[in-house]
């Protein structure tokens, strides 16, 4: 699924201004991120029509950490262009069985999760975005 210019217009003022020289316009970037959201594939698996995958996942990081992202799917669900529902998966590496070679322990020792969350670390997520629909 891609968004058409005329679409990109609308939410145009949701994204940062591009300066310099850059090779890939940002509407070319959120189509490229709209196909692995669509596709569930991993960047190196983006086809050769949107660009080098290194610089998309760079600049899409970028935009996520800014916050750029969340605008822009807000605003893109507001305009009723996409409609995406972003799911979390908790993944805990304490109910997964790996053998002990697996693990790199020498003894047979294990991690045992404590009362305190804070001092297990933090938690791991997977975010998963699926299409609700197309337009």
């Amino acid at each position: 699924m891609e968004i058409t210019p005329e679409q990109y217009e609308k939410i145009r003022g949701s994204l940062p201004v591009q300066r310099g020289n850059v090779r890939l316009t940002n509407l070319q970037v959120l189509n490229a991120i709209l196909y692995v959201a669509e596709q569930g594939c991993k960047w190196r698996g983006l086809p050769r029509r949107f660009g080098n995958w290194h610089t998309i996942y760079v600049r899409m990081n970028r935009w996520a950490k800014n916050g750029v992202l969340d605008r822009v799917f807000e605003k893109l669900q507001m305009e009723q262009i996409v409609r995406i529902r972003i799911e979390a998966f908790a993944l805990d590496s304490t109910i997964v069985k790996v053998h002990p070679d697996g693990t790199g322990a020498l003894k047979k020792t294990d991690h045992r999760p404590s009362g305190n969350h804070e001092a297990d670390g933090p938690r791991r997520f997977i975010w998963l975005p699926r299409m609700l629909e197309r337009p």
